[in-house]
């Protein structure tokens, strides 16, 4: 793009290519912009809640994905639309930060546009609209930790926590466990937690799944679990008080780092050379026995010589197991990851109190679980279920419910669910907007209206009337002075979410609307789109 002057000093602009370029401009643009990003809620908004639909999503080679998870639906959708990929960006970043809430944060994003597309019809300027927005988004952050609760949980009570992540997984396929699920979840996140800093480190939870087996079989295992077996079939199969030396060096003869070729014309040569191989592997193997070892965790593959002497040497072995399990048993075991054989020593060695193989069903798969660790702040979640999408999904569904748990060790405020927090949000951000003089208050009380998405998404999506059960709703939250009425998806005949244990986190919900006005406010902003024709 270049700017020129014609004769009269009038300025235009020169486009590159222009015959290969399409423009878009002012209202057109803005109104081009929220219809895609509006698309992109759509597809979102009837996943929404405990009712909420799935998505299946195939991808180019064949895979094929089912999840109402909603970063999960965005990541796998192919979208070609530079808007459209803003929304898809504003749901992942709700997931790496909070990682849950990113259907809700989407539709919200949705529902403003919508709003603001009415707005922008009337004559009001965006940049007016998106102030108003952000005045409205403050009102309704302040709004929220007013009606917020501090919840109480020690090591003792973890109760508090599990109703909190039972709201989450109850949105989900995995919904019939949620209970079972929940707990398994908070009990990871508590052995990992430091609860004197309010901190967790979640990549020491691991999350392995294997098919078969029930959804009920889902356990979580105190230790660390490794898909794979001995690497000797009459190697033993439980290992008592195991001392495991955890190595990155191959059960091989060392090679020069030089080409090289060795010319062999007599027996005498080879036997010479087969017994100096014979003696590296003696040698490696008896340092590991040396140093007390009674487990060889490798790295790397070592040849039938090596294996069968380890198994007569009474040294069981695991091979080719991968670099982040080699840390996690090193960090459960409290061993030191060794290079080199010469550096192996017993202060180095890991110990846990099980070592054992385990066999599922008829198949031949196996897998080495290490248990009752020195250092027990490693755990393991094992998924069983009935085919690979079950268990992905699941993995999916424990992830937010570990992100929702982590979040409240952080910060243990909680808000109401089921639409009520967006209800009352909605009411005090109308009842706000009588001060605002300024063209703005359109914008705050449009706003509001798009807070009610969330709760009317919820209804519709649970086969109830929307409006009128929204009206319902708002009315009775107005006449009672009680914030915490909202939807009753579940039918349970009480619409106080107190009594109906739904739960969602304080720092999550603030998080949905304010990565939400972002990019509603970005999208506003933008008056001029020039991009390539499609051929």
């Amino acid at each position: 793009m270049a700017l020129a002057f014609d004769e009269f000093g009038r300025p235009f602009i020169i486009l590159k290519e222009q015959e290969q370029k399409t423009r878009l401009r002012g209202l057109d643009a803005q109104k081009a912009n929220i219809a895609s990003g509006k698309a992109v809620a759509r597809i979102l908004r009837t996943s929404l809640g405990p009712k909420g639909m799935d998505k299946m999503l195939q991808s180019p080679d064949g895979d094929v994905t089912i999840t109402n998870d909603g970063a999960t639906i965005l990541e796998q959708m192919d979208v070609d639309n530079q808007i459209a990929k803003l929304m898809v960006e504003l749901s992942r970043s709700q997931d790496y930060e909070i990682g849950d809430g990113t259907t809700g944060v989407v539709v919200m994003a949705g529902a403003l546009l919508e709003q603001a597309e009415r707005l922008l019809e009337r004559g009001i300027h965006p940049i007016r609209i998106a102030e108003g927005y952000e005045l409205a988004s403050r009102i309704a952050v302040d709004h929220l930790e007013h009606i917020a609760q501090k919840f109480d949980f020690g090591e003792t009570n973890l109760e508090p926590l599990i109703q909190t992540c039972m709201t989450t997984l109850s949105s989900k396929i995995v919904n019939r466990c949620k209970r079972s699920l929940a707990e398994i979840a908070v009990k990871a996140v508590v052995a990992v937690a430091d609860l004197g800093r309010r901190d967790v480190n979640l990549d020491l939870i691991k999350v392995e799944g294997k098919v078969g087996g029930k959804l009920e079989d889902t356990e979580l295992v105190y230790g660390i679990i490794v898909d794979k077996d001995m690497s000797h079939p009459q190697m033993p199969k439980q290992i008592e008080d195991a001392k495991i030396a955890i190595l990155t060096c191959p059960f091989e003869p060392p090679k020069p780092k030089t080409k090289h070729k060795v010319d062999i014309d007599t027996v005498e040569k080879f036997q010479t050379l087969r017994l100096q191989e014979q003696k590296y592997f003696d040698d490696m193997v008896q340092k590991c026995k040396d140093v007390g070892a009674t487990l060889v965790i490798c790295q790397w593959g070592f040849d039938d010589e090596a294996n069968h002497l380890l198994m007569h040497r009474n040294l069981p072995a695991v091979r080719w197991v991968g670099g982040v399990e080699l840390e996690l048993i090193a960090i459960a075991t409290g061993g030191r990851i060794v290079p080199r054989f010469q550096e192996l020593t017993p202060e180095k060695l890991g110990k846990a109190g099980l070592v054992r193989e385990k066999s599922f069903g008829t198949t031949k798969d196996r897998m080495l679980y290490i248990e009752h660790c020195a250092n027990s702040r490693a755990v393991t979640i094992f998924i069983r279920g009935g085919n690979k999408m079950i268990i992905e999904e699941t993995k999916r569904s424990i992830h937010d419910a570990l992100c929702v748990a982590r979040n409240l060790i952080r910060n243990n405020s909680i808000v109401y669910g089921g639409g009520s927090a967006e209800i009352s949000c909605s009411v005090a951000v109308e009842t706000a907007a009588d001060k605002y003089p300024g063209v703005e208050q359109y914008a705050i009380r449009a706003f509001a209206d798009a807070l009610d998405a969330v709760p009317m998404a919820l209804a519709e999506n649970s086969g109830l009337q929307p409006i009128e059960t929204l009206s319902a709703v708002k009315s009775q939250q107005i006449k009672e002075n009680n914030p915490y009425c909202g939807i009753d998806c579940n039918d349970i005949g009480t619409n106080d979410m107190r009594e109906q244990n739904v739960f969602e986190t304080l720092i999550g919900k603030q998080q949905q609307i304010l990565l939400a006005t972002q990019v509603v406010k970005m999208i506003l902003k933008i008056d001029d789109v020039i991009s390539p024709l499609d051929y």
